[in-house]
């Protein structure tokens, strides 16, 4: 189940990451939208010299000329003094809706009806005195001209004129354009008297940022150009605007109604979204763009930047509002945007988004989310790997939508890709945290019991420590028992025994796990333990002892504490005493038991000999009995004594066995070292059958021998010797005591 989860939950996400691209929500939207803009930012449209300027009205013009709405007869003015200098189309990004309030009619209709009035009044009737707006119409009239009018939500009665015919190549691109109920056009009389007339209004994305700018628009079921197509008909002497749409001979489009895929205006062959805009490849603000209409007027304006230009009339003042944020500008005149759309089809610089980029993208985020869940569901991958192939699919995506960019002008999202491998890659992370997270739960909650917490948490945060499968490794066993604890049970009930045993058991699991040991079970009042697994301890022979010696330490004042408690309580003292063997070897180590239940725990010849070992404790009245290879490994650390050449029940090779001994105080070194030369004296003796050599060390040794604690060592020997005086060893014999217990 957990291997079909890893592989359905990121699925899931990757067809969840599909849904979304299929319902493109808005905020997803923007988020492409802003990430364009910051290709834009990176890489911005390089500003050319091409025949567009902007004749700017802007503050310094409206503070030496006079406030906006300019009188139109200085309009005019201006229009002629452009003409003069050559301009091969004037676009004016104003609407003139409403006749000019300082023209002679309007202004003679607010003077009161005196004889010096009169006169002025007649030449008004007479023609002799031209309304203001009039005198623009015939200033304009024959002239390259191009008047906007502005798109308006509500209807409204009057509409604008349309100057140039409209040929559609393939199907209706009217249902397609952007739509608008109203207009607001200029007055009647200049409209007629322009070359042409062209919409000024530019609507933003949601936004609020102008991205795409119209050549057409829709309005009461025709037609009509942007001001800036408009002006670059005029300028090329066009006559019609000639749409190609879905259907047309080239377009491929299976036989859906995808919209519009360019409009040819003049000469120029322009590439459009389905609606008909042309996405703004901003420059950003270029003063070499504009000249200030002052200098017009004044004639100061140098002759080139007009001649033969497309020139484009409009306001940089705040005060006039007509300013837009574009992805380069956040304070972009409106004309500006106009002139950049000119300059875009005048130089071929186009940013496209095809009308096959959707299922492209669509298409390449389920290979690529595919790829992902391949590699790090399906595959396993570690979490560095999983975490580096999501990076590398993100970098991929974005990579190619920012190659794209650079190198055809086209747009391509990266951001549904990006969320695919993102939502495919977390996905699968969860799922591996989980497990991860199981897996350290299962493994405190296996060798909490039995193991240091500082250990447990090393195996919970590294798994990899652990090889729960079953192992040969190396290993030092500890076995360690009550002595007589079947008399010291008779004297207590059940509660007090198990009381008892749990006070005893406490001290000497703190022990063996403060040395980094691994209590492998409780057997009554016997312990099982080892050292160096399931993590590695380089010197799991030398803690072993540690905890060993400890252990007689710890038990000691246990045993104060129980007589303590006993002379309170009125009841006779008992002491605990324990033999501990200590034995190393390879052993099994790992997980044993069943599909139901199960520990772990070690297997091996090596540790049967460590129970062995405590066994004899009791024999030769040692605390501690190290096997040979222990003490082989300790035998410069610690205090060792050989006890005896042993072959023990289960074995047939013998063991050479060594009690471990508390280190003597300083000022009795030397009279342990001549115990110790006397007692191995004693063993080679009784060795060769030298019984009475053997006998007579002993006496020697033995008021040593108490004071280390190894009066029983001595009187075992005793007895072997005497029996062996009896019945003497076979031949053969090599000093090599069989024991027939365990």
């Amino acid at each position: 189940m957990t291997r079909w989860l890893q592989i359905v939950l990121p699925l899931l996400f990757l067809l969840g990451a599909a849904a979304l691209r299929a319902l493109d929500p808005g905020a997803v939207a923007d988020l492409r939208l802003k990430v364009f803009d910051n290709y834009q930012r990176a890489e911005p449209r390089p500003y050319e010299a091409v025949p567009v300027t902007v004749v700017d009205l802007d503050d310094d013009t409206l503070a030496k000329n006079g406030q906006w709405p300019w009188p139109r007869t200085l309009l005019a003015d201006l229009i002629a003094r452009l003409q003069e200098q050559g301009a091969a189309t004037i676009a004016l990004d104003i609407v003139l809706s409403e006749p000019d309030r300082t023209s002679p009619s309007a202004v003679l209709a607010l003077w009161p009806d005196l004889p010096e009035t009169r006169a002025l009044r007649d030449l008004v009737r007479n023609g002799r005195l031209l309304d203001h707006d009039s005198a623009l119409a015939r200033a304009i009239e024959g002239a390259p001209v191009v008047v906007g009018f502005a798109q308006a939500d509500g209807t409204t009665a009057a509409a604008p004129l349309r100057k140039a015919g409209m040929a559609a190549l393939g199907s209706d691109p009217s249902p397609h354009l952007l739509h608008y109920r109203g207009a607001v056009p200029t007055l009647e009389a200049i409209g007629r008297a322009a070359a042409g007339s062209g919409a000024v209004g530019v609507a933003p994305e949601p936004d609020g940022i102008i991205r795409r700018i119209p050549l057409l628009i829709s309005y009461d079921g025709k037609v009509f150009p942007a001001l800036g197509a408009e002006a670059l008909r005029v300028a090329m002497g066009a006559s019609t605007y000639v749409v190609k749409s879905a259907g047309a001979s080239g377009v491929v489009s299976f036989g859906e109604a995808t919209g519009i895929s360019e409009i040819r205006i003049g000469d120029a062959i322009v590439p459009t979204d389905p609606s008909g805009r042309i996405w703004l490849y901003d420059t950003g603000p270029v003063p070499q763009r504009s000249v200030p209409a002052w200098r017009i007027l004044d004639g100061s304006a140098p002759a080139d930047r007009i001649e033969g230009h497309i020139v484009l009339i409009g306001t940089s003042a705040a005060g006039l509002k007509d300013i837009r944020p574009s992805p380069l500008d956040p304070a972009a005149p409106g004309v500006v945007l106009q002139a950049q759309l000119i300059e875009q089809i005048l130089t071929g610089r186009y940013l496209q988004r095809p009308d096959w980029a959707d299922g492209a993208e669509f298409l390449f985020l389920l290979l690529l989310g595919g790829i992902v869940l391949w590699i790090t569901a399906l595959r396993r991958a570690s979490a560095a790997w999983a975490a580096s192939i999501a990076a590398i699919g993100i970098g991929a995506a974005l990579g190619a939508s920012w190659f794209a960019f650079t190198s055809v002008g086209m747009l391509l999202d990266p951001i549904y890709p990006a969320i695919a491998v993102l939502g495919v890659h977390i996905s699968s992370s969860l799922l591996r945290y989980l497990r991860t997270e199981q897996e350290k739960h299962q493994i405190r909650r296996a060798f909490s019991h039995y193991m240091a917490p500082a250990l447990v948490e090393r195996i919970a945060e590294d798994p990899k420590l652990l090889k729960l499968g079953g192992e040969m490794r190396e290993i030092t066993i500890l076995f360690c028992d009550i002595r007589g604890f079947t008399s010291i049970s008779e004297q207590f009930s059940a509660e007090e025994l198990t009381h008892l045993i749990n006070r005893f058991l406490t001290p000497m699991t703190d022990t063996i796990l403060e040395t980094g040991g691994t209590i492998d079970k409780y057997m009554g009042d016997c312990i099982m333990a080892f050292w160096n697994a399931p993590l590695d301890d380089p010197e799991h022979q030398r803690h072993a002892c540690e905890a060993a010696l400890a252990m007689h330490t710890r038990l000691e004042a246990l045993n104060r504490e129980l007589n303590e408690e006993a002379v309170a309580a009125g009841r006779p003292p008992i002491a605990l005493h324990v033999g501990i063997g200590l034995n190393t070897g390879i052993c099994c180590v790992g997980n044993m038991g069943s599909a139901q239940r199960f520990d772990y725990s070690a297997l091996g010849d090596d540790v049967n000999l460590a129970s062995r070992l405590e066994g004899q404790c009791k024999t030769y009245g040692a605390a501690t009995i190290l096997g040979a290879s222990t003490q082989e490994a300790v035998a410069d650390r610690f205090t060792t004594l050989e006890l005896d050449l042993i072959q023990v029940k289960g074995k047939k090779e013998p063991e050479r066995i060594h009690a471990l001994l508390p280190s003597p105080p300083p000022g009795e070194a030397p009279a342990f070292a001549t115990f110790a030369a006397h007692h191995a004296a004693m063993l080679a003796a009784y060795r060769e059958r030298r019984w009475e050599d053997a006998l007579a060390r002993i006496a020697e040794s033995r008021p040593e021998a108490e004071r280390f604690r190894l009066g029983d060592l001595y009187a075992e020997f005793e007895a072997r010797i005497a029996a062996f005086q009896t019945n003497p060893p076979p031949p053969d014999w090599n000093g090599v005591h069989v024991s027939l217990s365990k």
